[in-house]
């Protein structure tokens, strides 16, 4: 028997991935995660040369073909374009990953008390976080159906799509010098994330599309050390996770390692939600 029939499993070459939030914190090292793997990338987000430039270095860096397109993915045409560029350049999409979350452009509305919130605030993270990962997802899972050769879909939600927050850690916590709190708007709308998942996977199995959820604990980038030193002792391995250490569950669940899985959630917390 090969002694690498495993290993290749993980091997991504002349694959199509779209990354949705592609010059996010994250989704950078998702990007370059499904490069080394051989995966063609197309980086997705509102930036069209961000997008462009970053594309380019990746594809410097890993010898695969890259695009990068701006898309905004609350707007359905937007998203079809998006859809229609990939397809022309590389004729088949394999990999979706839909990881494009909101960010408000008033950060006191966004992080206001629960009593004070504004619909209007509440519908403007939910019209990315939920109406755009479902239609990405509606998009690019149609033109997986038409290819009729599988895909795989895997979504972004978070730790407090499945839990609670612990108030108390946000007492004099800041972000980026900011003083901080996690809003009721992104728990619903990264619990809708896990919901839309399982759907997906029911629906689109016959189809051999496997659809996924990751769902990230705290991961260090720029929060004061307080908020790091309160979250980390909520973590049985005592510490927030560094960026790249949520790519190793991306590729997994890209790739044929993961070929029996489908409407999985694969929570990578440090453990947070086993206490």
């Amino acid at each position: 028997m090969n002694g690498k029939l495993y290993l290749k499993q993980y091997d991504l070459s002349g694959k199509t991935a779209v990354v949705t939030g592609g010059l996010g914190i994250l989704g950078q090292h998702f990007c370059r995660g499904l490069a080394e793997c051989g995966a063609h990338v197309v980086v997705v987000d509102l930036d069209q040369e961000r997008s462009g430039a970053f594309a380019q270095e990746l594809a410097k860096e890993y010898g695969i073909q890259t695009l990068g397109i701006s898309c905004d993915i609350t707007d359905p045409s937007s998203v079809q374009k998006m859809v229609d560029q990939v397809v022309k350049q590389f004729h088949e999409i394999h990999i979706l990953l839909n990881n494009a979350a909101g960010k408000s452009n008033d950060l006191d509305a966004f992080f206001a008390p629960f009593e004070d919130y504004t619909l209007d605030q509440w519908k403007q993270i939910m019209s990315v976080n939920v109406d755009g990962m479902f239609l990405v997802a509606q998009a690019i899972g149609k033109q997986m159906v038409q290819q009729g050769k599988g895909g795989s879909i895997i979504q972004t939600s978070s730790i407090y799509g499945i839990m609670g927050p612990d108030q108390r850690i946000y007492e004099g916590s800041y972000y980026l010098e900011r003083e901080i709190n996690s809003p009721a708007v992104y728990s619903a709308s990264k619990a809708a994330v896990v919901g839309l998942t399982n759907y997906l996977a029911t629906y689109w199995a016959e189809q051999n599309i496997r659809v996924n959820t990751i769902t990230p604990g705290g991961v260090e980038s720029g929060q004061n050390e307080q908020f790091k030193k309160k979250y980390s002792a909520r973590i049985p391995l005592g510490r927030m996770a560094q960026p790249d250490e949520l790519v190793g569950a991306i590729l997994f669940l890209a790739s044929d390692a993961s070929s029996y899985i489908t409407g999985h959630n694969l929570i990578v917390d440090g453990g947070l939600h086993a206490w």
